[in-house]
């Protein structure tokens, strides 16, 4: 097995010089890093994790903390973060919240202490996995950036554009002439749901559509309420259907798109239907959905910017808020 004290017997050098290669390659010149660097590519070297742990005081490793791996925002999310962090030699540490049996507080508590006490280099929390539990964050000491709305910015915060995307949408459906639209919110109790439901509103009324309250319909976020929403629509609604929906997630429009289909409803025929997501899958999807927001992708390159900048030490200030725009991608279903 190669061991650091052949790496120094083969490149000529002290142990000292080889530790210094590996773990602070700007102490060595130039020469003699290309000699150890070759003579760990000959032997086959690689460090120890853990001891370089020690001696650096660095794991390079970082968090994730995510409320639900089964919402396809979020593999996205942390496939995007993997390799940014992949690309600079850091590893990632993946905490789901939401596991069988419920309890996401409790599990959210619980990863906490975890990541404290492995000592990861940094943290990235994907907005729902501390739904309800943001001071939590107060005075963490790692640096750790919040993906979605942080009301205490109590560290670094990258959030989409929530009103300005509902209003870009609102916009559009009203330009396309539709003046009796029925729309799928979020939860009231998250602030970026009702962000979403208020720039969507203004965005009609703006153009010439004041938006109806008795067309609105609280959902959950999750397949279901699409479900519930047609069901909804039917019994309520029906005589005759809205001209579109707008559903301010996918995972909705996507409960509602089956049983659309189910009980022979035709989009964009019957109802057109447009969506608040911008996942890479969409583009699969049939008919097409006119939808508005930006890629889990993009929120994830820029939290990872932030986070390296702060483990590098370019940035050390006060916690900083990037609000990134949402994009309309108009399709002829809506």
């Amino acid at each position: 097995m190669s061991t650091i004290s052949k790496v120094a017997e083969r490149a000529g050098v002290s142990r000292t010089t080889v530790s210094h290669v590996i773990n602070h390659a700007d102490r060595v010149s130039k020469s003699l890093r290309e000699r150890v660097e070759k003579a760990i590519a000959e032997l086959g070297y690689s460090p120890n994790p853990q001891a370089q742990s020690l001696r650096t005081g660095r794991t390079n490793t970082v968090a994730m903390l995510i409320p639900d791996i089964r919402n396809p925002f979020y593999p996205e999310l942390v496939k995007t973060a993997q390799s940014e962090f992949e690309a600079v030699g850091l590893d990632m540490l993946i905490f789901n919240t939401d596991v069988p049996g419920g309890h996401s507080q409790e599990h959210g508590h619980e990863y906490l202490r975890q990541i404290r006490h492995r000592r990861v280099d940094a943290l990235i929390v994907g907005d729902f996995a501390l739904h309800g539990m943001h001071d939590t964050l107060i005075g963490i000491d790692i640096p750790t950036v919040f993906i979605g709305d942080l009301p205490n910015r109590a560290v670094d915060n990258v959030k989409l554009d929530d009103h300005g995307g509902g209003y870009l949408m609102g916009e559009y459906l009203a330009r396309k002439g539709h003046r009796r639209v029925a729309y799928v919110t979020g939860p009231t109790s998250f602030r970026e749901a009702m962000e979403r439901a208020e720039g969507f509103e203004k965005g009609l009324a703006d153009n010439g559509a004041p938006p109806l309250a008795d067309l609105r319909f609280t959902g959950s976020y999750l397949p279901p309420s699409g479900v519930e929403a047609v069901a909804w629509l039917l019994e309520r609604h029906s005589d005759p259907l809205p001209s579109a929906i707008f559903f301010a997630n996918y995972l909705m429009a996507a409960g509602a798109l089956a049983t659309f289909h189910d009980l022979g409803i035709v989009v964009p025929r019957d109802i057109a239907v447009a969506v608040f997501e911008d996942l890479p899958q969409l583009e699969y999807v049939r008919p097409r959905l006119t939808r508005v927001g930006n890629s889990p992708a993009g929120l994830a390159r820029e939290a990872t910017r932030m986070l390296l900048e702060r483990l590098s030490g370019a940035y050390a200030g006060e916690p900083r808020t990037v609000v990134v725009p949402s994009f309309l991608h108009p399709f002829d279903t809506a």
